[in-house]
């Protein structure tokens, strides 16, 4: 199937299209990315109207994207949904207003959307769901821990395990990033820590008076990132559905 990478210089982008090139399954016919870079095996546009001529003479069977919001936008509006091709979206910090357009286009392509592309944190989403109401008096910490290049505060992970464990204890806790004074005990604290070259690190912590239950992922490489957008870009092509938004719990 052929792939369009949206950011395909980044360093996410740069390892689906590795991957890509070792398998079978995908074939890497194009790149978007506001730095062109040099050493790419496929033609890498920096401008839309230059990618859409080109879409008018070539075939892609799915977008995966990495890269920031205001080109994951301008790429679901001006050729995913213009050219009805099926979009991988690994983007994170979406704003509301965003994630709206994101459902509206669902309406008319498929759209796989996740802050964590890894399918372990999926896992461990639906363990948090089933501890979180056996300790619903403990104080819940999250840790986040992400390289020093990272732009966005707390990670997108971090925030769907929040609302993961929000959700399961009836959504009345309050996520916080930060605090000033005493502890409450219906907020949701999320801490982040940016340093070297730290690939994702999420810690939950649940603390009580005499005990603590600490939960850890910990990713040793970027590359599961990038094969989980692999995977949904495969599965995304092959599912018989015309449109909808669908997420890592689609994939079981």
């Amino acid at each position: 199937m052929n792939i369009l990478v949206i950011g395909c210089n980044g360093h996410m982008g740069q390892i689906v299209s590795k991957l890509a090139k070792e398998g079978k399954d995908f074939n890497v016919v194009a790149g978007y990315d506001r730095a062109i870079g040099e050493g790419n095996s496929f033609p890498v546009f920096d401008n839309i109207e230059k990618l859409k001529d080109f879409l008018n003479t070539n075939t892609v069977d799915v977008i995966i994207d990495f890269s920031l919001p205001e080109a994951t936008m301008a790429i679901l509006k001006e050729i995913a949904t213009r050219y009805k091709i099926p979009m991988v979206i690994a983007t994170t910090n979406i704003t509301a207003d965003q994630q709206k357009e994101i459902e509206e286009a669902s309406n008319q392509i498929k759209i796989f959307k996740s802050a964590n592309m890894s399918y372990e944190i999926k896992i461990l989403e639906d363990v948090l769901r089933m501890v979180a109401p056996k300790l619903a008096e403990y104080d819940i910490e999250i840790v986040e821990e992400h390289h020093n290049r990272k732009v966005d505060a707390p990670s997108g992970t971090a925030k769907t395990l929040a609302n993961a464990i929000n959700e399961s204890l009836g959504g009345d806790r309050e996520i916080v990033k930060e605090y000033y004074g005493k502890r409450d005990k219906k907020q949701i604290g999320v801490h982040s820590v940016r340093g070297g070259n730290i690939v994702g690190v999420h810690t939950i912590k649940f603390i009580g008076m005499s005990d603590e239950l600490e939960i850890t992922h910990r990713a040793q490489s970027r590359d599961m990132f990038a094969e989980g957008a692999l995977k949904a870009a495969k599965w995304l092509v092959e599912n018989k559905n015309k449109s909808g938004l669908y997420n890592m719990n689609d994939l079981d």
